[in-house]
């Protein structure tokens, strides 16, 4: 069967990454499904182009905005609509700040999440219960789907990085929410649950990061963090064909990364 093309990424405003290109890219892009995070706006503010209703024809488009106006936010455009999205943890604290989706595509299920940044207004690391909170209730609810038969991708912006290989810097971030030991521990705890981080299924070696910061030209010297990811169940890992970071496409501080599966994932359930 054909492939399907599956890429996330952290737009870091899809009204700034508008205006940056990100329609052209999304067209040209190849992708089946594309997650998005940090939207930073509800639908009917985006500009024109990007409003379900201008997509129509070409991708299916939904969006899962937080309560407060410009801030963090989802949303999934496929060529094929979803049979169904959930945006729900059942826990009011982690929905109002429209960090989720589930969306199934017959036995496969796309989990686009926007996992919460620890630091807090002050960078002191204040909101990192609530970051590893989110965690472990998305587990719990990811799980779930694994043992009810689906095949699994959890992608998006996780803001950790997992082990050293994964930042530039690692000495000098021990301290820093993102690269916390607790923070770590908690997506080692996914890792020994049997997901599979996809990117380093295929590529074990150092240099591969999918966020950069703005300042002093640190993606020109690619001084970055990998704290993006697609993570796949064991049963979606087998039609996982290839895993990617887009580290040339600019618009946002963060790059694409993605998979390649094979179609038959969609499966029908029985």
């Amino acid at each position: 069967m054909a492939s399907l093309r599956i890429l996330s990424w952290n737009v870091n405003g899809l009204r700034a990454a508008a205006s940056k290109g990100f329609g052209r890219w999304l067209s040209r892009s190849g992708a089946d499904i594309v997650a998005v995070q940090e939207v930073r706006a509800r639908a009917e503010d985006l500009p024109r182009g990007l409003r379900p209703e201008d997509l129509r024809g070409r991708w299916h488009a939904c969006y899962s905005p937080a309560e407060r106006p410009g801030y963090s936010g989802v949303g999934l455009f496929s060529r094929q609509p979803p049979d169904a999205v959930e945006t729900s943890l059942g826990a009011r604290r982690f929905d109002v700040e429209g960090r989720l989706q589930i969306a199934r595509f017959g036995r496969l299920c796309v989990v686009n999440g926007y996992f919460p940044n620890g630091n807090g207004k002050l960078r002191d690391n204040s909101r990192v219960p609530y970051k590893l909170a989110f965690y472990r209730a998305l587990f719990e609810r990811v799980e779930r789907l694994r043992r009810g038969g689906y095949r699994v991708l959890v992608m998006g912006d996780f803001n950790t990085a997992h082990a050293e290989i994964d930042l530039a810097r690692p000495k000098e971030n021990r301290k820093t929410s993102g690269f916390l030991p607790r923070e770590r521990a908690e997506l080692s705890r996914w890792l020994e649950a049997g997901w599979v981080d996809s990117f380093r299924h295929f590529e074990p070696g150092p240099g591969h990061y999918s966020w950069w910061s703005q300042r002093m030209g640190a993606r020109e010297r690619n001084v970055g963090w990998r704290i993006d990811y697609v993570l796949a169940s064991p049963a979606a890992m087998r039609f996982v064909e290839r895993a990617m970071i887009l580290h040339r496409v600019r618009g946002s501080d963060h790059c694409p990364v993605g998979v390649e599966i094979d179609a038959a994932a969609l499966g029908r359930r029985r």
